[in-house]
């Protein structure tokens, strides 16, 4: 008997990106643990990825190409060869390439986050193909956008501090379900006695769990943050050294907040006035005690139509009180602009055409689907290649997307690990290593450690990485360029090379070794200013917005749908809706994986008590959610949790596993942000009724 323990990093998309050790016994991986060496992963792992070699060994994973023998949407596949099936794509992409490469698109997202098996090989082929490029929103571009404008980059308090910390808002997440390493921080620092306060609408577990909970209307947390900073400065809460010496605006914005008295701001929150003087009051005295007070700053907030202002008015909060500080002060939304990431070495955007092809965005595919060719537009989409992505079960507005994916003139390849929705569309299937089986390299967005991934098991079945199937097609399609012959490794060793970086002494192959190494970042980054802004400061007045015909000062953008900003529309459908993660799922990653799916349940509806007796539902009754767009059927749990006026449909399931063949994204929108052209998931009014 041969055992051996792997160095690993678990792929998905979630801020802690831990390290993993897997245990091989004879060429099988046999367990999937967390590293107890790795500060952050700390030897801890979250329900879903401690089950990883369940999913990797998943009767139903996809071992073999397969071509469609049935309608589209109907999953009817037969096996194929890999040359068959390389030569079929090849074939059909350079038909469609030889009349405008545009009319080839690529969509993939987070499914693996790694830097190799993601928008690497796959980024060289479609830029030497001239293929449409991919506006990647679906996820952070409104925040982050938002980020941008005040801070400069992602970069935010380390994870590793936040248990020093002596007040914490968790704004905007469920860390419990979502980001469990900086929640054991979050727990330490409570021992210590800090104060947890979270802001959500909805009473997650993560909120259950903290001292205090705010639960304000969807879309609104600009609003909130404008009132905060109003009682902070009308109460002489701030810093004024930090502010003179590291902040851009202030005057302006003085005035600009002047407006949102906690009376304005809790008519247009849904809360009390006491709630938002409290908060004020307590964020910025505990500044003032030269304490350390903490955002933990998550993307719930910018799943509305002012999602990019309301991330903007909450990173002005941190510079205001001087939390910047203390290690252990500040706000964190991201840390991916901690690391030198050499995205041209690694994607090639030089391989492209002299004329820039189009861009489209994932997050209104449904709509680009179905568009005909036009001088604004371009040509009809003719060719998608999925990868890392499942857009049927995931792009707003689903019924549009299913309605794209189901034309017959659409020729649709899918890498993939299982039958997703959408691979039930594909006219190719083609069967995409896991985690366990490929090479590569990782940077995070939840701390500051660059991770390596080993493969630990040899591919099952006739699976390849992502990197070595667009190797294949890109021979076939006469690229000859010798970075379509570099390895994975070959790729990896120049993850963070970028030039004119700081050092971080980088090596590919000792990182290999180790598994991880922490970046040389300060404790904390901001303490004197240094801001990588355009003036180097905090800019509460930002110029670049000016010119991009956007307010310049923090404000309020209200949601494309709310009561109070579309009141017809509210007389229909009454009911603000959100659907954030479900704690056993990943995205839609997992959904399939029958002990997560049995524990999560089926799909549910929370809603308020009085909401439910108004229509005549109970506890456990099946009620259908729908709008103009579309419906959902789904069980109810009538529960406090949801503030009235708002159901919570926890996401995303796969469609075929709902008993009505739908998920909550019938009723989502294709509206987009303010900024960052993301997608609205939040900003959704429905109506609800016993099915």
């Amino acid at each position: 008997m041969t055992v051996s323990i792997v160095r690993a990093t678990c792929p998905h998309d979630c801020p802690d990106t831990c390290a993993l050790l897997v245990t091989v016994q004879d060429g099988v991986a046999t367990q999937v643990r967390g590293d107890p060496e790795h500060p952050t992963t700390a030897g801890a792992l979250c329900t879903k990825v401690s089950r990883y070699a369940e999913r990797t060994y998943h009767k139903d994973r996809l071992l073999y190409p397969m071509k469609r023998v049935g309608k589209k949407g109907e999953g009817k596949f037969e096996r194929i060869g890999w040359d068959e099936a390389l030569d079929t794509i090849a074939t059909r992409l350079k038909a469609i390439a030889a009349r405008d490469p545009q009319a080839i698109l690529p969509y993939s997202y987070a499914g693996t986050m790694g830097l190799v098996q993601g928008e690497s090989m796959a980024g060289r082929f479609f830029h030497k193909l001239g293929a449409s490029l991919l506006e990647r929103t679906i996820c952070a571009s409104a925040g982050g956008a938002g980020y941008l404008y005040t801070i400069g980059a992602r970069i935010g308090t380390d994870v590793e501090q936040f248990q020093n910390a002596r007040l914490i808002l968790i704004w905007g997440g469920n860390p419990v379900a979502s980001n469990l390493h900086f929640w054991m921080r979050a727990q330490e620092a409570k021992r210590r006695g800090a104060k947890l306060i979270a802001i959500d609408p909805y009473r997650s577990l993560t909120a259950e769990k903290c001292h205090q909970h705010i639960a304000l209307l969807p879309g609104t947390d600009a609003a909130l943050a404008l009132g905060l900073m109003h009682v902070l400065i009308r109460e002489k809460l701030i810093d004024e050294d930090y502010v003179a010496r590291h902040t851009l605006g202030f005057d302006q914005l003085k005035e600009r907040v002047q407006e949102w008295t906690p009376q304005r701001t809790a008519q247009v929150c849904g809360i009390a006035a006491a709630e938002v003087e409290q908060l004020a009051r307590e964020y910025g005295s505990t500044a003032q005690r030269g304490e350390a007070v903490a955002i933990r700053l998550n993307y719930g907030v910018q799943r509305v139509h002012g999602g990019g202002m309301a991330v903007r008015n909450i990173a002005c909060l941190p510079a205001l009180v001087g939390a910047w500080r203390h290690a252990a002060g500040g706000v964190q939304l991201s840390s991916s602009d901690s690391f030198p990431k050499n995205s041209r070495a690694l994607q090639r955007p030089d391989l492209m055409p002299a004329q820039r092809p189009r861009t489209i965005n994932m997050s209104t595919i449904g709509d680009d689907l179905l568009r005909a060719a036009a001088p604004d537009f371009g040509p009809r989409i003719e060719a998608l290649v999925v990868y890392n992505a499942n857009p049927v079960a995931v792009a707003p507005e689903s019924a549009k997307v299913a309605q794209g994916f189901a034309r017959e003139d659409l020729f649709t390849v899918v890498l993939e690990h299982f039958q997703t929705d959408t691979a039930d569309y594909a006219d190719i299937l083609l069967p995409a290593t896991t985690q366990l089986e490929h090479v590569d390299i990782h940077a995070t967005y939840g701390h500051l450690y660059m991770m390596a991934n080993n493969a630990a098991i040899a591919p099952l079945g006739e699976a390849k990485p992502n990197t070595e199937i667009f190797r294949l097609l890109a021979q076939r399609m006469g690229f000859d360029d010798p970075c379509f012959r570099e390895s994975d490794d070959d790729i990896a060793a120049q993850a963070f090379n970028r030039a004119n970086e700081r050092a971080i002494h980088f090596d590919w192959d000792a990182l290999k070794r180790k598994g991880w190494q922490k970046l040389n970042m300060p404790d904390a980054p901001f303490a004197e200013g240094g801001f990588p802004t355009p003036s180097g400061k905090c800019e509460f007045y930002c110029e670049r917005m000016l010119h991009e015909g956007l307010d310049p000062l923090p404000t309020y953008i209200p949601p494309h749908e709310s009561v109070a900003s579309n009141p017809e529309l509210a007389k229909t459908y009454p009911l603000a809706m959100i659907s954030p993660p479900a704690r056993n799922f990943l995205n839609s990653t997992f959904v399939n994986v029958e002990s997560l799916r049995d524990t999560e349940g089926e799909p549910h509806l929370d809603i308020h008590p009085v909401d439910a007796i108004e229509r005549g539902i109970e506890d456990g009754n099946r009620v259908r959610i729908h709008n103009a767009r579309g419906s959902f059927f789904a069980k109810a749990r009538v529960t406090d949790r949801a503030r009235q006026g708002l159901v919570v449909g926890l996401s995303i399931w796969w469609k075929k596993f709902a008993a009505d063949g739908k998920n909550a994204n019938e009723v989502t929108s294709q509206r987009l942000t303010d900024m960052g052209n993301a997608p609205t998931f939040y900003d959704v009014l429905v109506q609800v009724e016993k099915a």
